[in-house]
């Protein structure tokens, strides 16, 4: 490990003061890439279908309904693929400008963010933790910026910050360190977004497209065992819902749950209290990552009134509505007002509300039932005034033993890769710094 005396020391005067040893090679951070920043689009080039538009919330959340898309094409040097690195200088300085990999389908880059491909002797890997490491100082100029809410970071800025790379053999082994933990972490996002489509797939089989009735009734095996196979009928009714498996009901979703309101919080950035559930906390993926969750301020009654528990369903009705998720953890939480609680008598009716909620028979509800001419809404009524088709307690029973498991296996990834997470960012300055050393052969 090198001695604190080996490294640059830090400049207060200055706003920008990331820690290198003294040693390695000095550069602007401008140019160890190139930048290319994106396009201003307009209104008149998106269309219903074509590649998406990459903005700042795509870059931080994925595509969303939200998205736009359009049928013209650009130069090259904005369209996004997946694995491209992408950095986004413009929004509020301490939430949206940071580095990221982009992880999707092809798109076109919209501006306020730029696309970041490393020189030859740099390695592309080591350049996105250089990035990270550098963050504090991206976030104190453009707060130093802020006059109407919005910082940025310029070329200019780029040109001016200094900072000090090792030879490249070392930038692979110091990102080998670190890629490796990241990768575990993606590999954990992709298990547990195929563990959320194993369940989603299990819910339309049976409850939407009704296979395993379907297959008796033609007098084949649905391919289950004895016990689960005589959990479904033979044959039909008519409802108001069409044609549905006999003996099950047709309800609407009101019948099902409760709902209320939540709570608009005095702060969501406290550092005790409970944690403070938003519309942003729920619309990233398909599981809650608490650990990116804020704490708020809130007296004892009502965090009794606005308390979580396992179970609960939750509804954005602004910000996304429609969009969902399940109460999984014992966690001391409460809901924000853009969310709507769905409370069932059991936690079986609960799972299977969710793989309601997640289909895409609700999101074709919750397209159709939104209003608002500048921000799309769906209150509580309307959240719930759908029908749905209802099987018997028994075979709801079912599709949760199945279920359990594979959301229980999603929880405990989720909270691997939040450990991870944890250790990665505890090396990444001790590594970008030069603090601690590591062979340029390093093995993982």
């Amino acid at each position: 490990m090198a001695s604190r005396t080996q490294l640059t020391p830090r400049d207060e005067n200055r706003l920008y003061q990331p820690s290198f040893r003294q040693d390695w090679e000095r550069h602007t951070l401008y140019s160890l890439a190139t930048w290319v920043n994106g396009i201003a689009f307009r209104d008149i080039q998106f269309s219903a279908t074509g590649k998406p538009v990459i903005k700042i919330s795509e870059i931080k959340q994925g595509l969303s309904s939200q998205t736009k898309y359009t049928e013209q094409v650009f130069n090259e040097a904005v369209h996004v693929r997946d694995g491209d690195l992408l950095f986004t200088w413009s929004g509020q300085p301490e939430t949206s400008i940071d580095v990221f990999w982009w992880r999707g389908s092809d798109g076109w880059l919209n501006q306020h963010s730029f696309r970041v491909t490393s020189r030859k002797d740099i390695d592309q890997e080591f350049l996105f933790y250089l990035l990270k490491y550098v963050k504090p100082s991206f976030i104190g100029i453009a707060r130093n910026k802020q006059t109407t809410g919005l910082g940025h970071v310029t070329r200019r800025d780029l040109e001016t910050i200094e900072v000090a790379c090792p030879q490249l053999p070392e930038q692979h082994a110091i990102a080998h360190i670190l890629g490796a933990l990241d990768d575990k972490i993606e590999l954990n996002r992709r298990m547990n977004e195929t563990l959320e489509a194993m369940a989603r797939a299990l819910f339309k089989s049976w409850f939407i497209d009704f296979d395993p009735v379907r297959a008796k009734a033609a007098g084949r095996d649905p391919g289950f065992p004895a016990d689960i196979a005589a959990l479904f009928p033979d044959s039909f009714q008519d409802s108001e819902l069409g044609e549905i498996p006999k003996g099950w009901d047709a309800k609407r979703l009101a019948d099902l749950c409760s709902t209320q309101y939540g709570y608009t919080a005095s702060a969501a950035n406290e550092l005790v209290g409970p944690k403070y559930l938003r519309v942003t906390d729920i619309n990233k993926r398909n599981w809650i990552e608490w650990s990116d969750v804020p704490y708020c301020a809130i007296d004892a009654d009502a965090r009794d009134v606005y308390a979580l528990r396992v179970g609960d369903l939750v509804v954005a009705r602004m910000a996304d509505p429609g969009k969902s998720a399940i109460i999984e953890e014992d966690i001391d939480v409460v809901f924000a007002s853009y969310l709507v609680r769905l409370k069932t008598p059991s936690l079986a009716q609960s799972y299977y509300i969710y793989g309601f909620l997640k289909s895409d028979l609700y999101t074709e509800y919750a397209e159709g039932a939104k209003s608002g001419s500048v921000q799309a809404n769906m209150n509580a009524k309307v959240i719930v005034d759908v029908s749905c088709v209802v099987p018997p307690a028994t075979l709801m029973q079912q599709y949760v033993n199945i279920v359990l498991p594979l959301r229980w296996r999603l929880v405990a990834s989720s909270h691997e890769s939040h450990t991870l997470a944890t250790l990665r960012d505890m090396l990444l300055p001790m590594l970008m710094s030069g603090e601690l050393r590591v062979p340029a052969n390093q093995q993982v």
